[in-house]
């Protein structure tokens, strides 16, 4: 019961949503407050996912992990990037030994 395109719609909504009322929209909340405020909410997020993921609790681990991706497509509506971006780069790995990928990137 999943939707592959989830991920590109809601990296579109956010890319609606950045120049947008402040008042009106977390996502215009958080462009607003700049750079360093969206990387203090993937900082938490992150942590987060890893206390959730400590706890074996599977259901807070889907939650943080949920939390942790829309502040990522944040993160990368800020830097101009979407999730087509990041899609691609997995699609060039994949097949790709991880060891022999990362050795190429030096």
């Amino acid at each position: 019961m999943s939707d592959s395109t989830i991920l590109q719609r809601l990296s579109e909504t956010i890319a609606a949503r950045k120049h947008t009322d402040p008042a009106g929209s977390y996502v215009a909340g958080l462009f607003s407050k700049g750079h360093e405020a969206i990387l203090k909410k993937v900082a938490e997020e992150s942590a987060e996912t890893l206390l959730a993921a400590k706890d074996d609790d599977k259901l807070h681990l889907v939650r943080e992990t949920a939390d942790l991706w829309f502040h990522c497509l944040v993160l990368l509506a800020w830097h101009g990037a979407a999730v087509d971006d990041v899609l691609a780069e997995l699609q060039r790995r994949e097949g790709v030994s991880g060891l022999k990928e990362k050795a190429a990137r030096k």
